[in-house]
């Protein structure tokens, strides 16, 4: 930035025009910027009259904010309404974070392992902070979302290898919120609507890019790669506190029973309510409405998440509304057959989501080694490649889904498994996962050394 800034004062000092945005860029890192006009560093995942504008400094001009931060001007006053303008994309963020297919997981956790797992639950949250941290530098750094940089730096077959992984997960995630909204549904109808009916209705909340973006501004948010890493660093701040009661109410309610294993997003309602929901105090209900916004908001997450995906790895210039309607059918169809082939059996849909959160951790490492390794490429990132601490750091975080996703491999091999010919696809199957994933590791390592 000493370099861009020098010169810009240089330019200006001499009577020189100021060098354009993508000249000063390429002053940081040459081979990062070079080949860009200015029109082609504008970010990709949003139109330029889509995007919120910030002033950030006093003046009342936001054409001259860039004067006060570039030419020498005083920092602008802290305040705190423009620091609440940066804060939507990370309620967006802790949206994805909480939804029913987590509510599952957790009360399954609980209700098994009681709280002996709150020390896994502690060190993921840490693991996801830095994960996140590393996506958001990302961003920041050149301007372009991983899908984006994934369908440069792979080749044809590993690039769409990578997207096809990515919209599993998404659709699997999808999928658990969704029927999570569903079973809301049924809860609040107090049984009159069944789950393929709230599968339909919650299928009509679709939203395009441009209603999603108005709905983030909603809580002043500006919906760039900078403010996500502002954001980033901000959460830091938050930390979780695993002595708290009601974290882990369902493992002391149901720890070493015989009903551990039959708590579910629809019982675990019902348990509330004989436990705490004396006189009029509807506990079903408000678990059921805390339930159908889990679902519904992170159903949003999901639409978003799944056009990044599309566009990004295929390329895809399509119109939004086109984009977003085939993305969401590849969610809404198999959500629909699921719900109404499962409608009668509310334990075999807990099974589903069980399966479903076992699916994503499969997927985990698809998307995390990619980011590792771009993050890791000087060629990619210029002077913001992380260095060598925070890549061993890294690659150990992701060595930690690997080694979880070999054990539960090995565990279903030599338990789950009947018949020859399921056995040989399933091995045929593991053989092409494990390949790939061999395939990124040695890829990234050889940009680590």
């Amino acid at each position: 930035m000493a370099d861009a800034d020098a010169a810009g004062e240089h330019a200006a000092g001499a009577g020189l025009p100021r060098p354009s945005a993508a000249e000063e860029r390429s002053l940081l890192h040459p081979s990062l910027f070079s080949a860009y006009s200015d029109e082609d560093l504008v970010e990709r995942a949003f139109e330029p009259a889509q995007k919120v504008v910030v002033s950030i400094s006093s003046d009342p001009d936001p054409d001259a904010d860039d004067e006060h931060l570039y030419y020498g001007g005083r920092a602008p006053p802290f305040s705190w309404r423009k620091l609440w303008l940066f804060t939507g994309p990370g309620f967006l963020m802790s949206i994805a974070f909480l939804d029913p297919g987590n509510l599952e997981g957790d009360l399954q956790a609980g209700a098994t392992a009681g709280d002996t797992l709150l020390w896994l639950l502690f060190w993921a949250t840490a693991m996801g902070l830095l994960v996140q941290l590393l996506a958001a530098r990302l961003g920041v750094a050149t301007g372009k979302h991983l899908a984006e940089l994934c369908r440069d730096e792979y080749p044809d077959w590993a690039r769409r290898a990578l997207w096809l992984m990515a919209e599993v997960s998404m659709v699997s995630a999808d999928i658990q919120e969704v029927i999570g909204s569903a079973i809301a549904i049924k809860i609040l109808s107090n049984g009159f609507l069944p789950i393929w009916v709230g599968v339909v209705i919650t299928a009509l909340d679709w939203l395009s890019t441009r209603v999603i973006s108005q709905a983030v501004g909603l809580v002043g948010c500006v919906i760039t790669p900078h403010n996500v890493f502002l954001h980033s660093a901000l959460v830091q701040s938050r930390k979780i506190d695993p002595h708290k009661e009601y974290q882990v109410l369902f493992a002391k309610g149901f720890y070493g029973t015989k009903e551990a294993g039959n708590i579910g997003l629809e019982n675990a309602g019902h348990f509330l309510q004989e436990k705490f929901g004396e006189g009029f105090f509807p506990i079903l209900y408000i678990w059921g409405i805390g339930l159908l916004a889990a679902g519904t908001s992170s159903t949003i997450t999901g639409t978003y998440a799944g056009q990044f995906i599309m566009s990004g790895f295929l390329n895809w210039r399509l119109k939004k509304w086109i984009r977003a309607l085939i993305t969401r059918s590849f969610a809404i169809v198999p959500t629909i057959t699921v719900a109404l082939y499962f409608n009668t059996s509310d334990s075999a849909l807990d099974v589903l989501n069980e399966w479903l959160n076992v699916l994503q951790s499969v997927q985990i490492p698809f998307a995390l080694i990619p980011l590792i390794t771009l993050v890791s490429k000087e060629q990619v990132m210029g002077v913001f490649k992380i260095g060598p601490r925070t890549q061993i750091a890294t690659w150990a975080v992701a060595s930690v889904p690997i080694i979880i996703n070999g054990c539960f491999l090995l565990d279903f091999f030599s338990s789950g498994v009947k018949g020859l010919l399921s056995g040989l696809v399933l091995f045929v199957a593991v053989l092409a996962y494990v390949s790939f994933l061999l395939y990124l590791i040695f890829r990234g390592i050889a940009v680590f050394s």
